[in-house]
């Protein structure tokens, strides 16, 4: 998609990019994905869909994408116990996922929901975030905030429009306040 990095800042996400490629096709699929180092990450998730789908005799229209931020900030603080049983359901059980930065909001790691934007901080990023199919009939949790993922910060996804997916954020305050203050994440930041 279209950026606004640097040629430097640009150089180093496409390396990154072609390594994640590489590691992918000679170990397997990365215990977590870097979505912004897809070139359409919607593809992604949606085979995360079907798989689990499939696996569970889900009807494919009855099922979505729930999210859960963790309280892991690296790939290395994943507990290989919680690795190795998402790998025995063949990541029907979901993926974990980095690389994902808040924009019009600040992610609590202690009390682990959103809180108001720290002061002359317009971007931060957010701890791991697990993916998980879900049943649509299954409930989503009150004291969510559905918020929408973008690819880039000028809110636009590969093809140039649209979000990418919309991620659950567990908030003590009313939906309508992050909505009004344009809280989104994004995939890929402008430094």
């Amino acid at each position: 998609p279209a950026t606004r990095k640097g040629l430097a800042s640009w150089t180093q996400h496409f390396q990154a990019r072609g390594n994640q490629y590489e590691s992918w096709v000679s170990e397997g699929q990365p215990q977590c994905m870097w979505l912004s180092g897809l070139h359409v990450p919607e593809s992604f998730l949606t085979a995360l869909v079907q798989s689990a789908a499939r696996a569970k005799r889900w009807a494919l229209d009855r099922t979505s994408l729930r999210t859960k931020v963790t309280q892991y900030l690296g790939h290395d603080d994943i507990p290989t116990t919680t690795i190795a049983a998402n790998n025995n359901n063949n990541n029907q059980q979901g993926s974990f996922a980095y690389g994902l930065y808040i924009e019009g909001a600040d992610w609590d790691r202690e009390a682990m929901h959103l809180r108001p934007q720290l002061p002359r901080r317009l971007i931060s990023e957010l701890p791991i975030v697990r993916v998980i199919p879900m049943e649509a009939t299954q409930t989503r949790a009150l004291g969510t905030f559905q918020c929408p993922v973008y690819i880039t910060q000028g809110r636009r996804n590969a093809a140039g429009v649209g979000l990418c997916f919309e991620a659950d954020l567990t908030s003590n305050d009313h939906p309508s306040l992050w909505i009004l203050q344009g809280v989104a994440i994004v995939l890929n930041s402008d430094d």
